[in-house]
């Protein structure tokens, strides 16, 4: 759940779930068996997004993401974070815990606006931390996941130099042999430090503007709230392994200072949307 989420939809592109039971082309593997496989899917697409967290500017970008499991081990990608599962995962009820690493660039170089151009640019933030999450599978068909998920990363770099929290709720399930769905919504917590960073206005940010951003001291807290749905279409096999298309689509809405930032308030925009679509093959 960071700012290059509109990539989110590896998380659940080489799920490998399926509606029915049974369909022409014979019986399915059981959701145990397809949790002990090794699998690799590889996305590519393009999205729009804007042009920082916060902005009524967008841009169009070229995404890419990937997800697998190997021996038990699990791993996808979020954005431009990485998660390694080390548990794995059978029956019913499973749980999830790893390292979580990744990069954050909002770095606030490549903008239209002309005003919050004038604002120093902000480094790459380097995050490491930790994950832990549960999901319960089967509550409508035996391949579907209800599961929670929480992140803690810490800026090791020379940026923001404080710790996130992110939550994640998602429910993902399949809806034929070739099609396949994921609703989520979640929310971002961060200190201090991050509200300042990205969101504050000091006396010097504001002479840089010529004062027509006002001084601003925000607080941390609740960042941001939002929803998201990713629907993927087998285009050659099924869901267990081929050629896919997928759309994916996510509103956010920040919250607390940072919706009351005068780079939100007066430069741009408390609502947030992502869009991405794309390909993507599984082995």
């Amino acid at each position: 759940m960071r700012f290059f989420t509109c990539v989110a939809f590896a998380a659940c592109l080489a799920s490998p779930g399926l509606a029915q039971p049974q369909t022409a082309g014979g019986s399915l593997p059981s959701p145990d068996e397809l949790s002990s496989r090794d699998t690799l899917t590889v996305a590519v697409g393009g999205a729009i997004l804007p042009d920082y967290d916060g902005s009524d500017d967008y841009r169009i970008v070229p995404v890419g993401a990937i997800r697998g499991r190997y021996h038990g081990i699990s791993f996808d990608t979020s954005g431009t974070y990485l998660y390694v599962n080390l548990v794995p995962a059978h029956g019913k009820l499973t749980f999830e815990a790893g390292p979580v690493a990744g990069m954050r660039f909002d770095t606030r170089k490549d903008i239209e606006d002309p005003i919050v151009k004038l604002l120093p640019h902000r480094h790459r933030a380097v995050e490491l931390g930790a994950f832990a999450g549960i999901g319960l599978h089967g509550l409508t068909n035996p391949y579907d996941t209800l599961s929670l998920r929480v992140d803690a990363a810490h800026d090791i770099g020379n940026a923001h130099k404080s710790t996130v929290v992110g939550t994640t709720l998602s429910f993902s399930t399949p809806v034929s042999r070739k099609t396949y769905v994921s609703a989520s919504t979640g929310a971002e917590f961060v200190s201090n430090k991050f509200a300042d960073y990205y969101y504050g206005i000091s006396p010097a940010d504001s002479l840089a503007t010529g004062g027509v951003l006002p001084i601003f001291d925000a607080d941390g807290g609740m960042k941001d709230w939002k929803a998201s749905l990713l629907v993927n279409q087998s285009i050659t096999g099924d869901l267990l392994g081929g050629l896919s298309i997928f759309g994916m689509g996510q509103y956010s809405h920040l919250v607390g200072d940072f919706r009351r930032s005068p780079i939100v308030a007066d430069r741009g925009s408390a609502s947030q949307w992502l869009g991405a679509v794309g390909l993507a093959y599984t082995w």
